[in-house]
């Protein structure tokens, strides 16, 4: 236990460590201040033509998000379809069914990266490298974007731009993730993971016998997809299999970089509204979530399943689906932290969880992915949480709620709560459909409150863009496949237009100085506040349907029964 501690605790010193500079120098790269790679960028956004060149309001810069991630699931979802008839294919794979080439598509055109197919069987070394891995760069370089345009509209004094997005999106890939993917998967070569165009390889076992052992472009796909909070897979079994995460260290790596850039965007947004300390009050909100969520994983998992209770060594807890070489604690750090911050990836199967051990990951997505989230849109969805929570305290204070010397009114209050019913759509209202039509009961593997936990978990997951299953679930169905998609959408672009709204109205208001009677968003009191507001719209939303599943699966454990 104190070896446990003290490693979160270094864990903890090591992410502030490094997501405070980079912070900083993620407002000076969205501030155009970074240049190292000028030419290349004046070559691309060239290219991009006169769109590229101006300043745009928030209806400019939302198309232009649509139409640019529109273009990318067309071309992904072809890719897809005819991987059959393209290079790079050495297994002859065939080119996915249209319902499973429309589910990934969207799946990694919204940063979400679901997957109902196992990599190594399904996908060609194409559609992994030009297919999935490029969607794995731009759709985290647009929620990067989007975060940098709310931040600007929030900083606005009486303006209508938020920035151009043709500029955000290429500053975010080219002086953040390109060159933060290329050093990681360096490192992780180095560590032992492939980086090879070769198919597989014939091993021989102990025994005698032949094993075709899958290969393929590892390393470089690995990286982008935690540091951009993508979470896809190049194997079925994600980062427990020994090649996408060999090693002790190439755990804490990735661990460090799922987190890395959302806990950096913390301090990037205090830097861009003029004022740090509103960056650090998110950044501490978002922490104690984070190590409440951990240590009820690791308190859950530690304790063991109690139907085992004399069978298995005191002490040892529950190892199901877990991998020795990470063990308990290395397990339940990645499980809070890829939900906590939409990535999706996993070292062990969630399914094999206890069921409160499962619940806390869950209810991490389900509070909307803002604890970190994903690159950017986990600030923007934190933002909504603020508004609701100043709107909440100026109603206690009898005073018109303000944020940044700006009135939050009527329009941002509107838009911050419809907003918040994205995730019961998608979560609660698509699982009833599934259950309805018969089409839930043939998916999942285990029956009574398990089996809907594993339902569950896919559709918040899906709708969270987290990325992240059950591993009992089957979700390749034409059913799920197509509803999964449409929840993936919801949960991507229900959230980001509204916020861009918002930013684009509070950027048009006047900028009120502070009076003795404001209440301030930096302090301790503000950070409370909010945390509140967070666990009582978003945990108190599911707690009926959570009754039904793990919890209801844990008393039975309790008791002494099981499905």
């Amino acid at each position: 236990m104190d070896a446990d501690l003290l490693q979160f605790a270094l864990f903890a010193a090591l992410l502030v460590a490094i997501a405070v500079p980079l912070g900083a120098y993620m407002a000076a790269t969205f501030a155009g201040e970074v240049q190292f790679l000028a030419p290349v960028e004046r070559a691309l956004l060239a290219a991009a033509g006169p769109a590229a060149r101006s300043e745009q309001r928030w209806t400019r810069y939302a198309l232009a998000l649509l139409a640019f991630n529109a273009a990318g699931f067309v071309v992904l979802f072809l890719i897809l379809l005819f991987q059959g008839g393209l290079p790079l294919n050495p297994q002859g794979f065939a080119g996915l069914s249209a319902p499973l080439a429309f589910n990934t598509a969207l799946s990694f055109v919204t940063n979400t990266n679901w997957q109902s197919y196992g990599g190594e069987t399904t996908l060609s070394n194409f559609s992994q490298m030009v297919g999935l891995t490029t969607q794995n760069f731009v759709s985290a370089a647009s929620g990067m974007a989007v975060a940098a345009a709310v931040a600007r509209g929030l900083a606005a004094r009486q303006g209508t731009s938020l920035g151009n997005f043709w500029v955000d999106l290429t500053r975010a890939t080219l002086y953040i993730l390109l060159p933060g993917a290329l050093l990681l998967a360096l490192l992780f070569a180095l560590s032992g993971m492939p980086q090879t165009l070769a198919a597989s390889l014939e091993a021989t076992t102990l025994e005698g016998a032949r094993q075709t052992i899958a290969l393929g472009p590892v390393a470089s796909q690995v990286a982008i997809k935690q540091l951009g909070t993508n979470g896809g897979g190049f194997f079925n079994v994600n980062s427990a299999h020994p090649f996408e995460n060999p090693t002790a260290f190439t755990n804490l790596l990735s661990t460090l970089a799922i987190l890395t850039i959302p806990a950096g965007f913390c301090f990037t947004y205090g830097r861009m509204v003029g004022d740090r300390r509103q960056g650090r009050a998110l950044f501490a909100a978002m922490a104690l979530l984070f190590m409440l969520g951990f240590a009820a994983i690791y308190a859950a998992e530690q304790a063991g399943n109690p139907l085992q209770a004399g069978l298995v060594e005191a002490g040892a807890g529950n190892m199901e689906g877990k991998e020795v070489r990470f063990g308990i604690f290395g397990s339940s750090l990645w499980a809070a932290a890829t939900t906590a911050a939409s990535n999706g990836s996993v070292n062990a199967m969630h399914d094999s969880f206890t069921p409160l051990g499962g619940l806390v990951a869950m209810l991490n997505i389900q509070l909307g992915e803002v604890v970190f989230g994903g690159v950017g849109v986990g600030l923007t969805g934190m933002l909504l949480f603020v508004i609701l929570a100043v709107f909440l305290a100026g109603l206690m204070v009898g005073r018109t709620p303000e944020y940044l010397g700006k009135k939050i009114e009527a329009r941002e209050v509107k838009l911050a709560a419809l907003t918040l019913f994205i995730m019961p759509l998608g979560v609660l209202v698509f699982a009833a459909l599934a259950i309805a039509t018969g089409a839930a009961q043939s998916s999942v593997q285990d029956a009574g409150p398990h089996g809907l936990s594993e339902l569950l978990y896919a559709y918040s997951s899906a709708t969270g863009n987290n990325g992240s299953a059950f591993a009992g679930f089957s979700a390749n169905t034409a059913w799920h496949n197509t509803f999964l998609g449409i929840a993936m959408m919801l949960g991507r672009f229900g959230y980001i237009i509204p916020i861009l709204a918002i930013a684009g109205s509070l950027a048009a208001k006047k900028t009120a100085p502070p009076t003795a009677g404001t209440f301030p968003t930096h302090g301790a009191l503000f950070v409370a506040l909010l945390i509140a507001t967070i666990l009582i719209i978003g945990a108190l939303t599911f707690l009926p349907v959570l009754a039904l599943g793990p919890l209801a699966e844990h008393v039975s454990l309790v008791a002494g029964r099981s499905f």
